[in-house]
């Protein structure tokens, strides 16, 4: 029998004990419906490798990941080219987390990935509201004629949740039709207490990692200039700290246009602070 040790493929602080997790942590190599660069499938593994760069500390909030108390669980598997089924796997399994009276954190994967997720909370939650970080508006009715595709994730969303409750923070990105909508319904926010109208409601945080300016995250399907530092994301986030965060996802990774594995770095430290405020 072989000694070891090996390396561990799990996320760095994670509780191996998914029974005993608050929080479990899903990996979904998904990017079936990119209209840019694809490539985002394979960023569940790469920031899974990245995050034993990371310690385990954040300063930022004086807390250790084993604080959080979440279990890595893995990616899904998902079936090439059926997206369909694709989705209804994650939404079957983010059922389960909610059965088990635990919450999400996803790793994307493209952003529609997010919609079975919701479709899932929406199950276990009367009422909550939605925080969708991100460079575009993600407000589409369709794209090229398809209604599942990530460039209409957030609207498919908001009709679950209501528009009302859903709140959007980085946009810079998208039609005069979408940016109509976000001022029909007062969706765009430019001002933490913005979010105040909202704190009383269970909430799910998505983050789409173009939300942040191409000099930090270029590797992306979807780079867009003009968008917040790092330092600017974090802020959001120690505002959001005394909010009730029921699940949370990152996506949009595409670990491969960046050769120097700075994006993927990015995105691993991005997901520990958000993991902080959960």
């Amino acid at each position: 029998m072989l000694s070891g040790p090996f390396l561990d493929k799990n996320w760095i602080g994670q509780n191996q004990d998914y029974n005993s997790s608050d929080i479990v942590m899903l990996g979904f190599p998904f990017d079936g419906t990119v209209t840019n660069r694809s490539g985002s499938r394979f960023a569940p593994q790469q920031i899974r490798f990245a995050s034993w760069g990371l310690e385990d500390y954040s300063p930022y909030f004086d807390k250790h990941l084993e604080d959080c108390n979440f279990h890595d669980a893995g990616d899904l598997e998902f079936p090439i080219g059926n997206t369909v089924q694709s989705l209804d796997l994650i939404e079957k399994n983010v059922e389960e987390i909610y059965k088990d009276g635990k919450r999400v954190f996803g790793i994307g994967g493209e952003h529609l990935v997010t919609l079975p997720e919701i479709k899932a909370v929406s199950k276990f939650y009367k009422e909550f509201a939605i925080i969708h970080f991100d460079a575009h508006t993600d407000l589409r009715d369709e794209y090229l004629g398809q209604k599942l595709s990530h460039s209409a994730v957030i609207k498919h969303s908001a009709e679950i949740a209501g528009f009302e409750n859903l709140k959007q923070i980085g946009i810079r990105s998208g039609l005069k039709e979408e940016f109509d909508i976000m001022k029909k319904h007062n969706t765009l926010v430019k001002e933490y207490s913005e979010l105040d109208c909202i704190k009383d409601k269970p909430v799910f945080v998505t983050v789409d990692l173009d939300v942040l300016d191409t000099s930090i995250m270029p590797g992306t399907g979807t780079p867009e200039a003009g968008g917040f530092t790092f330092n600017e994301l974090l802020g959001w986030f120690k505002y959001l700290k005394d909010f009730n965060i029921i699940g949370a996802d990152v996506v949009e990774l595409a670990p491969d246009y960046d050769a120097s594995g700075a994006s993927t770095a990015v995105a691993a430290k991005v997901i520990r602070e958000l993991l902080m405020v959960m």
